[in-house]
């Protein structure tokens, strides 16, 4: 009988597969260490691992052994067999295989409740599933690395051997996403940051990065940048403190429901917290006075610094940190008129995306488990939300339950060079926190009414976005955002004189110019200008001084040849007014 064929563009047959694939890996494991104990093993974005505990470490050959031991499981076609234990018979199998990490979970389960399994030949685990029909419909995969994880992700926990890997229904498919991978590695941010001198972190604060001068230009452009296009789009600027007391944190719904990611810290005996978020400042700075029905919508954008407890397992880069400048947005506005500020915003971020040429696709979240306020809000909110994406023309998916606790979301999520998608710009409606906080508007009929809000971010964090823009132009940002947007390299110090009178010209312009006056060959010189990404490298020796020219090299497009001062200048001025990417 032939198998069914997996669509592998459907998220949950995709996620299916990658899952099976995981329990081939733990068969493969049970094969080679019979004494292992094994954790869990879920499908993730890209593939698939599985956590062990196993005394031995395992390396580079041990993943080459299971490798082996996979493909003999996947040549002989298992089926994947559902079947139900009781919790006490699912209690009662985990132990007589020494699966005390099995144990732990089949005993958080509910009382009463039929536990499910799958089995695979002689292997057999507990799992909610969802699976392929066979071991047989794995076309190609790979193991990847081995890394440390805290069981449960908690640091008090044993750590254990994670190993991960990938899947897809074929070799061609694989090859092509291990070729994407190894284009990733080059445009790491943080080798390429360390390379530019952008950032740093230190082990006296994991987590907390450092932006050094470079990086700081970087910072700096992207901030005014975002600042004078919130100003032509009719918000304005506000900036509210890092810590707030518990009792305001009670009333936004944060210490119910976010408790576990915040900070805390003691003033006067009394509990504060460091914003986790932004959003109960806005609303203070709105309830400073009496507002009327005509004052709405009231935009308020923040570059606002907030602080998320990370483990420390899940910290990468710029890209997961414990504090970040979030570029927040609130509007405060009346129900009616969410549908036309929803597609404002939506408008804001494709000028945003467009100008830095990312593709990008919207996910509609709704309704989650835990969340406050009534069917009837979620369901008028979620609506507004639909309406709005889908009067722009824009195509959509749901994601199911994966709204903020307050209201259902927008987020954007853009395409990088390398074709990696990135959750930045997002559109959160809130019917539930103005109502908390006693946020009213005077109506048309005198009367008080609640308005609803929008929390939006267009960057999502700027040192994600820094992130993400690193590796997206792999260092070779924009040259309004470029750190050093031209360096001067002398042949030989006879020709300083020259390379000075230059740069103060060019730097008359507005252009950011270094000197390489050192006394080191010119190709060593240019060898470190385009390790360090420096957008343009002008060489000057006898023949540039006499006819005042430069010989100018481009960063992206190589040598451009001869060029008189005031041409490159106005070359280069264009393309920073332009923002031309």
């Amino acid at each position: 009988m032939a198998l069914a064929k997996v669509d592998f563009n459907d998220k949950e047959q995709r996620k299916a597969f990658r899952h099976t694939t995981s329990h081939v890996l733990a068969q493969a494991i049970k094969q080679t260490w019979p004494e292992a104990k094994l954790a869990i093993g879920p499908a993730i974005d890209d593939g698939f691992y599985y956590d062990i505990d196993l005394d031995h470490k395992i390396d580079e050959e041990d993943l080459k052994t299971l490798t082996k031991a996979m493909k003999k499981i996947i040549k002989q076609n298992l089926k994947l067999e559902y079947h139900e234990r009781t919790r006490e018979e699912a209690i009662e199998w985990a132990k007589s295989e020494n699966e005390d990490y099995k144990v732990e979970l089949i005993e958080d389960l509910p009382e009463g409740e039929t536990i499910s399994f799958y089995k695979q030949g002689d292997y057999d685990d507990l799992c909610a599933g969802p699976h392929i029909e066979s071991t047989g419909q794995i076309g190609a995969f790979k193991l990847t690395s081995v890394a440390g994880a805290y069981w449960r992700g908690d640091s008090n926990n044993k750590m254990l051997q994670r190993i991960y890997g990938t899947s897809f229904p074929t070799q061609e498919e694989l090859d092509a996403y291990l070729t994407k991978m190894e284009e990733a590695k080059k445009r790491d941010h943080r080798k390429i940051g360390k390379e530019m001198d952008l950032f740093m972190f230190s082990d006296a604060g994991p987590g907390f990065p450092f932006f050094l001068p470079k990086g700081m230009i970087l910072r700096n452009e992207l901030e005014y940048f975002w600042k004078t296009e919130h100003i032509k789009h009719g918000y304005v600027e506000i900036r509210t403190p890092l810590i707030l007391n518990e009792q305001l944190w009670r009333t936004s719904g944060h210490w119910d429901h976010y408790k576990d990611n915040m900070y805390f810290t003691k003033i006067d005996d009394e509990d504060y917290a460091i914003k986790p978020m932004n959003c109960p400042g806005a609303i203070l700075s709105y309830q400073r006075k009496l507002h009327s029905y005509r004052d709405l919508p009231v935009r308020m954008a923040e570059m606002g610094q907030v602080h998320r407890h990370e483990l420390s397992g899940a910290l990468h880069g710029l890209m997961r940190v414990r504090t970040f400048v979030q570029d927040d947005a609130h509007i405060i506005h009346t129900p009616e008129q969410t549908r036309e500020e929803v597609s404002n915003v939506i408008k804001f971020f494709d000028e945003v995306y467009q100008m830095f040429g990312f593709k990008y696709y919207v996910e509609l979240s709704t309704r989650p488990e835990d969340s406050m306020g009534t069917e009837e809000e979620w369901a008028l909110a979620t609506d507004s939300l639909r309406d709005a994406i889908e009067g722009q023309g824009m195509e959509y998916t749901i994601n199911e339950g994966d709204g903020a606790f307050y209201g259902p979301k927008l987020d954007f999520h853009i395409e990088d060079a390398v074709g990696r998608t990135w959750q930045c710009g997002t559109i959160q409606l809130d019917m539930q926190m103005p109502g908390r906080f006693d946020v009213t508007y005077i109506g048309a009929d005198g009367e008080k009414h609640t308005p609803w809000m929008i929390h939006r971010t267009i960057f999502g964090s700027v040192e994600r976005f820094i992130g993400i823009l690193t590796e997206h132009f792999e260092g070779k940002f924009p040259l309004w955002l470029a750190p050093v947007q031209v360096r001067l390299m002398t042949v030989t110090e006879k020709f300083n004189d020259y390379a000075y009178k230059v740069a103060e010209e060019l730097r008359a312009k507005g252009l950011r110019v270094e000197v390489d006056d050192r006394n080191e060959k010119i190709g060593y010189k240019l060898r470190e200008a385009r390790n360090e990404r420096v957008s343009y490298m002008c060489v000057i020796g006898e023949r540039e001084e006499e006819a005042g020219t430069l010989a100018v090299r481009s960063g992206k497009v190589g040598e451009l040849g001869a060029m008189s001062v005031e041409d490159f200048a106005a070359k280069l001025v264009e393309e920073v007014e332009t923002k031309a990417v």
